[in-house]
């Protein structure tokens, strides 16, 4: 009860906060910024202007609060982020420095640290050349709760609107799923779900062929069929088969699931349908066991990828054998397809081919030859070498025989 400051499980007629049990602690934060942690009851007094209740997680480093407050009657405008740990119960503490006069003017409870932008509105009075200004949170440290913060702005604010909602800036949260009593939690407890983070959502199964979307609030209550409860994927492909008891055929149909806060069957609804399975696997296997006058009949593997094709929700499926059959189980599925590296080779390929420009290599100029009739010296401590090839290995040369014609003395040195 916002307008009286009562808080407890006992007002029935007064706005729904979350549920809770008897052994949880809350916290309730009002407007001037002061706020006080409890032991739930049927009934309590907070003060009045209440601005934020909910359960209270001591030590709990990932629910953040963002705030924008002016400090004081006409103080400057500040905004900070913040976790609330350490506290005492039934003690009164403050978000702000405390000044008389300090109202919250933007607050917002971040469970995963999510940090938003946000557009401050200045008053007519301000006369300043731009009468808004737009901040992101994700540019604030988080710090403790008794730190001021940073300034937004000197002129006086007349109020201060959410812009556009952010992600988290602390990275996904670990979901646990605790079958034994149908809750979530973050606390490690059961089975990890995932990691979200976000608009994530979490894809919940009932036995009975209904399924729903929902985030990932670890508050929430689940229905007590539960089949399957995990990250919900947009696109993914699922395979279903259930029985049609009065036409006693199995079908089998594969589709992907639609974002529905609503519980929605996913086999047609009526009662004569019993889901028998579902699969998430991509590319699943079932085996046929014949009964009836086709008991002696070898099983039969179907692979539900070359069976049917993927189609809607709402889509019937397809009848799994006109024979007779016992029962239908899930078997070994078959490896996920890789991705087809023709292209990347391709590419590859294409790079080869592509023209790489020429550059060109200086041709060495001939060393000068000695005169033919001086003979260059030796090097001292090397063997003198007798041939022009011995003495200048660098050069390559084709040493063309003298002709008939030309006298004894004549060779010629060709380059290559």
């Amino acid at each position: 009860n916002r307008e009286e400051g009562f808080v407890g499980y006992g007002l029935k007629r007064d706005e729904y906060v979350c549920d809770c049990s008897d052994l949880d602690d809350i916290i309730v934060i009002r407007k001037d910024g002061t706020f006080t942690v409890s032991k739930v009851s049927e009934k309590a007094f907070f003060g009045k202007n209440i601005l934020y209740v909910n359960i209270f997680k001591n030590n709990d480093l990932r629910t953040i609060y963002n705030i924008v407050y002016r400090n004081g009657r006409n103080g400057i405008t500040m905004m900070k982020r913040c976790a609330v740990t350490g506290i005492n119960r039934n003690r009164e503490y403050n978000l702000t420095p405390g000044l008389d006069g300090t109202s919250i003017l933007y607050f917002s409870a971040n469970p995963n640290g999510e940090a938003e932008t946000l557009r401050v509105i200045l008053r007519q009075s301000a006369h300043a050349k731009k009468m808004h200004i737009d901040i992101d949170m994700a540019d604030l440290a988080i710090k403790g709760r008794s730190a001021r913060g940073n300034i937004v702005t000197k002129h006086p604010v007349q109020r201060v609107l959410l812009k556009e909602r952010g992600a988290s800036t602390l990275g996904g949260l670990k979901i646990y799923w605790d079958a034994d009593i149908q809750r979530l939690n973050s606390d490690g407890h059961g089975t990890f779900i995932g990691e979200f983070m976000g608009d994530d959502q979490i894809l919940v199964t009932t036995s009975d062929g209904l399924y729903r979307t929902t985030s990932y609030d670890v508050t929430q209550r689940f229905e007590e069929n539960i089949s399957r409860i995990e990250p919900f994927e947009d696109q993914k492909v699922y395979t279903a088969i259930y029985y049609d008891d009065e036409q006693q055929y199995y079908y089998l149909k594969r589709f992907p699931f639609e974002p529905t806060a609503v519980p929605t069957p996913f086999i047609a609804e009526e009662e004569h349908l019993h889901l028998v399975c579902l699969s998430s696997h991509e590319r699943p296997r079932f085996q046929i066991t014949f009964g009836g006058k086709n008991e002696g009949r070898a099983p039969e593997i179907i692979s539900a990828e070359d069976f049917i094709n993927v189609k809607s929700l709402r889509a019937k499926g397809k009848r799994l054998s006109s024979l007779t059959v016992a029962r239908v189980d899930e078997i070994e599925p078959l490896e996920p397809e890789l991705p087809d590296d023709s292209d990347v080779q391709d590419e590859s390929e294409d790079l080869q081919e592509q023209d790489v420009p020429e550059q060109e290599i200086p041709t060495p100029e001939p060393e000068s030859q000695p005169q033919p009739d001086s003979q260059p010296e030796p090097p001292k401590d090397v063997p003198e070498k007798n041939s022009v090839v011995d003495q200048y290995p660098e050069i390559k040369t084709t040493i063309v025989r003298p002709s008939s014609e030309s006298t004894p003395e004549q060779l010629s040195l060709d380059w290559e």
